[in-house]
């Protein structure tokens, strides 16, 4: 199976401003919870034309499916297996159940306990939770029109979050891991919006360059996006990998990702 890993480099996109960072984690690895039965439920919907989702539970308890248990399994193999300098001393994930599954039976494989930090939870849909694109133009057609207008980064959902909303957190994380952080290798389990805010927070990406890598790229299940800090370039963070499967690729469970349809 081929493992993806993207650069930004390679993509061909520049960041405007470079944060600096004079202390705190010399790496971070961000790493999308496994499959979850809302992925499944998607897909399903998606294929179906239907307008909402099938499931009964809230989003916050959304759980593994059995490919995503597998695929954190894979995680923490890899993660066992992998050089001193790639593994976590810190692992701190989303509250929200798949990525905490994914985490914790991760996790385990080194020995260390899950610390849980709601800034890294799924991005709030709002009123569109458990919607489709279909059900969403069919039912809400003046949001769907104000969207468009507006654009995907800075669209706020009734009563839910755009994505300058999840940036706004993670820049307030990100602060906190300047000051008692130093030298750790940090590894934090998210969500897929929640991880390209990240892109967008560390490597001053504008919006237009971000949705367009959004746009390329639909980040897989349990893969990692991995910076180092660069004492040389002021202590700024520096792109490795993004996206990279290698951790689930090299086993046999299942590489996964959303239809972008």
């Amino acid at each position: 199976m081929t493992v993806r890993r993207f650069a930004s480099v390679a993509c061909g996109y520049t960041a405007h401003v470079h944060p600096r960072w004079t202390s705190g984690p010399r790496a971070l690895t961000l790493v999308r919870h496994g499959e979850s039965v809302g992925n499944q439920a998607d897909q399903a919907a998606r294929e179906a034309g239907a307008e909402e989702l099938e499931l009964t539970v809230r989003d916050a308890d959304v759980e593994l499916s059995d490919t995503g248990q597998q695929q954190a399994e894979a995680l923490g193999r890899w993660m066992a297996d992998a050089s001193e300098e790639l593994r976590p001393t810190l692992v701190i994930s989303s509250p929200y159940r798949r990525a905490a599954q994914t985490a914790e039976v991760a996790a385990a494989r080194a020995g260390l306990p899950v610390w849980f930090d709601e800034r890294l939870r799924e991005r709030d849909l709002g009123a569109f939770d458990g919607l489709t694109g279909r059900g969403i133009r069919a039912r809400h057609p003046e949001e769907s029109a104000r969207r468009t207008r507006l654009g995907k980064f800075y669209y706020q959902p009734p009563s839910g979050e755009s994505w300058a909303d999840v940036v706004l957190r993670v820049r307030s994380l990100l602060a906190d891991l300047r000051h008692g952080y130093d030298g750790e290798r940090i590894w934090m389990f998210s969500h897929q919006a929640v991880i390209m805010t990240f892109r967008y927070a560390l490597e001053g990406i504008r919006e237009p360059d971000l949705l367009e890598i959004d746009r390329e790229v639909q980040i897989p299940n349990a893969s990692m996006t991995r910076y180092r800090r660069d004492e040389r370039d002021g202590g700024s963070f520096v792109l490795e990998t993004f996206a990279d499967t290698e951790a689930v690729a090299r086993t046999e469970a299942t590489v996964t990702e959303e239809d972008p349809r």
